[in-house]
């Protein structure tokens, strides 16, 4: 019968296969066997990614040093390279002291705000308690004629007065502090930023902050009105010197990170 032959016809072509085909050809499943990369194909992989890593370290250093190249030049002829004969008024604190970190200020009408929210602007500091006697008075009268002497670059300077106690500042006194800020700071505080020279006072000097936060220079202790000129000479040659990176007004995304 015609069935009776096809059955024996597979049965001798399965015979006739070697045993090891037969297997393959009859499992349900066949699988695919890749080679295991060699030692020196993965060692060669891993010396590559090495010197990418090294490559992106190096461009990123590149790029921190090209955004701050101009900072450190301005300080270099600043402090650095000054003409013959050439001498400060104010003197130069070295080192440069940074803002008290997490430090807090108290707004006149009762709001908290983080000292380093001053951040972005040259800064014209003094300090003192509200009462404010005259060595203070003419320290904020010198600290407001001294950013209006500055003409058109006076934008990028605040002049500040730190109030060291919780009274009350005299009435009369608010139409003369409209321009400036003030704010309420604890003296513990500003005692660990600012510092007055031997023998002297914190209120007795005006104290000037770089627009990161330093604190650069102090003025001599109860100038009169005529170091103001002096005191002038000092700002312009700052503002000159910081003028290729630093501009009028804070830039908040710098400024509140």
């Amino acid at each position: 019968m015609s069935g009776s032959n096809s059955s024996d016809a597979s049965f001798a072509h399965a015979a006739s296969r070697p045993p090891e085909t037969a297997a393959v050809a009859e499992s349900p499943l066949a699988f695919t066997v890749h080679s295991m990369p060699s030692a020196g194909a993965a060692m060669a992989d891993s010396e590559v990614k090495a010197k990418q890593m090294r490559s992106g370290r190096w461009k990123m250093l590149s790029v921190l040093l090209i955004c701050a190249a101009p900072v450190i030049a301005s300080y270099f002829t600043y402090y650095v390279v000054r003409p013959d004969g050439r001498r400060n008024f104010g003197e130069l604190i070295q080192p440069q002291h940074a803002m008290p970190a997490q430090a807090m200020v108290t707004t006149l009408d009762g709001k908290t705000e983080p000292l380093d929210s001053m951040k972005g602007q040259w800064l014209l500091v003094s300090v003192a308690p509200a009462a404010c006697d005259e060595a203070c008075q003419n320290n904020l009268y010198l600290q407001r004629q001294l950013r209006e002497s500055l003409g058109k670059e006076k934008e990028r300077l605040d002049w500040v007065w730190l109030v060291s106690d919780q009274a009350s500042i005299p009435e009369g006194m608010a139409p003369g502090l409209a321009q400036a800020t003030v704010v309420r700071a604890d003296q513990s505080m500003v005692a660990q930023w600012l510092q007055p020279a031997a023998g002297q006072t914190l209120s007795d000097h005006l104290y000037v902050i770089d627009p990161m936060g330093h604190w650069m220079m102090r003025f001599p202790a109860k100038m009169d009105r005529k170091a103001g000129s002096q005191a002038k000479r000092d700002l312009d040659r700052l503002l000159r010197a910081s003028s290729s990176w630093d501009k009028a007004g804070r830039d908040e995304e710098i400024v509140k990170p």
